[in-house]
């Protein structure tokens, strides 16, 4: 039969162990901040969505008018200067959150573009 008093220390030697386990285990994913390979994909899909939003637009304005592709041409253009520009403004807002001291990551980049 065991003893109380190794029953108690046996206790607080798992609790110890615990402790000192819980330091070493990694962060969830979630948690970190992101990769360059996320940034890289917002900044893709971002410019995609640009194209696809203008060539949209565009197609449905040539189908409703019957025109031959002009604002096909004209808005998949407007909707890449679109999506360049929302690239940069969010490679601004990155930069901004990676150049900001400690505590001030949060804030977001009030541009007036």
């Amino acid at each position: 039969m065991t003893d109380p008093d190794d029953n108690e220390r046996m206790a607080q030697l798992e609790a110890r162990i615990n402790k000192l386990k819980g330091n070493d285990t990694p962060k969830p994913h979630q948690e970190e901040h992101y990769s360059q390979a996320h940034l890289a994909w917002r900044m893709v899909i971002e410019l995609v969505a640009g194209l696809a939003i203008g060539f949209g637009m565009g197609f449905g304005l040539d189908s409703l008018f019957g025109t031959l592709p002009v604002f096909l041409v004209i808005f998949t253009l407007l909707g890449f200067v679109a999506g360049i520009k929302t690239m940069m403004r969010s490679a601004k807002e990155i930069q901004q959150a990676d150049d900001a001291p400690d505590g001030a990551e949060d804030k977001r980049v009030k541009d007036g573009d």
